[in-house]
């Protein structure tokens, strides 16, 4: 009898969350849905219609240069990547394992970078770029995105460093490895779940950002992937269905690599929790 009523509870879960799930998918399914619509049912209500066709998508990737936009996404993310996860790594080394002077201030003044929002400081950082002559450069936003995001990864990787035992960085050093081959050798290695977790975040979050790209970037082939849509809203105001197919395949990428790593995602994070 107990587990006929678990087997009723479980079940009752499964339908609920599906329910809940396709209520959240409506938004995405009705987005790939318009890309395949013809002129005449771009405004049909229904969440499905008839006939489908792909010429959208024929107009988008024929008119537009989108693999070069793929691109410059692509060398920001990953240049503001290595540079946050090795700079957040140093941190968390130096502030665990080295006496540094005024290190509880330091550790929680990055701390309370991360209660200000990107949208409170878009202005001084444009007129920080425009100064040092950065606007429509790739540094223009791989600095900004990569102090932005060492604070975050800071909290991580910290996390993980002190569950690093002690005594392993006092036999490596006592076999002669000095601080950088310790760093780079050992550090790094088991530091490994917390910075794939790090990476995957990071790269996600500075492939999506929006706001500071659209400031900084104004020429046509340096813009990022996330500014297509907008940048073309005006051009395909009278054709709705072309902008949607632009919205479908600049949400691919994303939605490729988070079904990718978001099983690395997750035991990084059991792993941290495990850790203590």
């Amino acid at each position: 009898m107990n587990e006929t009523r678990l087997k009723r509870r479980q079940w009752g879960w499964i339908i609920l969350l599906l329910a809940i799930g396709y209520i959240w998918m409506i938004p995405l399914i009705y987005m790939v849905s318009m890309s395949f619509r013809t002129p005449e049912n771009a405004f049909n209500p229904a969440l499905f219609t008839l006939p489908m066709t792909l010429h959208n998508y024929k107009l988008v990737l024929t008119e537009n240069p989108l693999h070069v936009h793929f691109f410059v996404s692509l060398i920001i993310s990953l240049a503001s990547v290595i540079i946050v996860t090795l700079g957040a790594a140093m941190a968390a080394f130096g502030f665990t394992r080295k006496d540094v002077k005024f290190k509880k201030f330091l550790y929680g003044a990055l701390l309370a970078t991360l209660m200000v929002p990107i949208s409170a400081i878009v202005i001084p950082l444009t007129q920080l770029n425009s100064v040092m002559g950065w606007l429509n450069t790739f540094q223009g936003l791989i600095f900004p995105y990569s102090a932005l995001g060492i604070p975050f990864a800071l909290v991580i990787l910290k996390g993980f460093m002190d569950a690093v035992p002690g005594e392993l960085e006092d036999a490596a050093m006592i076999d002669g490895c000095g601080n950088w081959r310790l760093f780079f050798k050992i550090i790094l290695y088991m530091l490994r779940p917390g910075i794939i977790v790090v990476v995957i975040w990071e790269f996600m979050t500075c492939w999506n950002e929006f706001f500071l790209a659209l400031v900084t970037m104004s020429e046509q082939m340096k813009k990022p992937l996330p500014l297509i849509p907008m940048q073309y809203s005006g051009m395909y105001f009278s054709r709705p269905n072309a902008l949607f197919a632009i919205l479908v395949l600049v949400s691919i990428p994303m939605i490729l690599f988070y079904v990718i790593m978001s099983r690395k995602f997750m035991q990084g994070l059991t792993s941290g929790a495990i850790k203590g």
